[in-house]
């Protein structure tokens, strides 16, 4: 069930009206201090695990149908499968569901190998953002990664932080996505974050005026984990209520929305809850300010 409409079904059943989804601010059009109106912008962060649901099996209709009822303007994606292998059959996934979907795609590569025969297309494992705006500018960061595909990785800058640019109503928007190390030492993800955060300051430097940052992804860690404490200097966590991991029976929150302070406001969020990937999605409703 889509957030507005699972919002708009507990007031309903509360015998509140649907004007009261809409802050004050809001509806008064969020004139405040001179920025004139705020734009409203739904996103949401999804690790599909390469088209697999909860249990194992490969469907992307199943899939689709979800990231579909999650009513989004804005989706980032983790594990995507860009002609990897037989798990994904093979198919661009990134590029499916945005045809699907009728979206924009950037597709940022974490990994790009050789195809096993000649003249077939490269093999890519990676992140992605989907958007009903029009996508103005993309970019894949390098942080530092530990490989999973040679033997022996130490900690090295490599691709797959994926920064698009996104213009919704006039506004632009820098949306990042990024998958986090998975491994229990934190120390990879220590200093991911810190290349995370350099990344982000720099965007903010090059315009004069605060720069509106959405940061979608699956962090592998808790809020509370140390490694993730300098993110939230300078974000903030939508809080959406319950844990992502796994999707059946979910004990901890490590998918996240997070979005700049003095530049995005967060009108609401929740956790949906399906098997079509081994996580649950997390949707959140933002207020863009101008």
């Amino acid at each position: 069930m889509s957030l507005r409409r699972r919002t708009v079904e507990v007031l309903l059943a509360a015998g509140l009206s649907v004007t009261a989804l809409v802050p004050p601010a809001a509806a008064a059009g969020e004139e405040g201090e001179g920025h004139g109106r705020a734009v409203p912008l739904r996103v949401a962060t999804y690790n599909i695990h390469a088209g697999a649901g909860m249990d194992n099996v490969f469907d992307l209709d199943r899939q689709t149908a979800e990231l579909r009822s999650l009513d989004a303007d804005v989706i980032g994606l983790q594990e995507v499968d860009v002609h990897w292998g037989t798990r994904s059959e093979w198919r661009d996934l990134a590029g499916e569901l945005a045809e699907r979907l009728d979206m924009q795609v950037s597709f940022a590569p974490v990994y790009s190998l050789d195809p096993q025969t000649p003249g077939a297309p490269r093999r890519e494992f990676g992140v992605a953002v989907l958007s009903r705006y029009r996508i103005v500018s993309a970019e894949n960061h390098e942080i530092t990664r530990l490989s999973t595909q040679v033997p022996n990785p130490v900690p090295a800058p490599a691709p797959g932080f994926g920064e698009v640019v996104v213009r919704v109503q006039g506004l632009p928007v820098h949306v990042y996505v990024t998958h986090l190390d998975y491994r229990a030492d934190p120390s990879v993800r220590s200093a991911q974050v810190a290349d995370t955060r350099r990344i982000m300051a720099e965007d903010q430097e090059s315009e004069r005026r605060p720069v509106r940052q959405i940061l979608l992804g699956d962090f592998n860690a808790a809020p509370a984990a140390p490694e993730l404490a300098p993110l939230w200097e300078t974000l903030d966590d939508v809080e959406p209520g319950g844990p992502t991991y796994p999707a059946q029976d979910p004990v901890q929150r490590i998918d996240y929305v997070a979005v700049s302070k003095d530049s995005v406001r967060v009108r609401d969020a929740a956790v949906a809850e399906t098997l079509a990937s081994d996580h649950r999605p997390v949707v959140a409703d933002l207020l863009l300010r101008r």
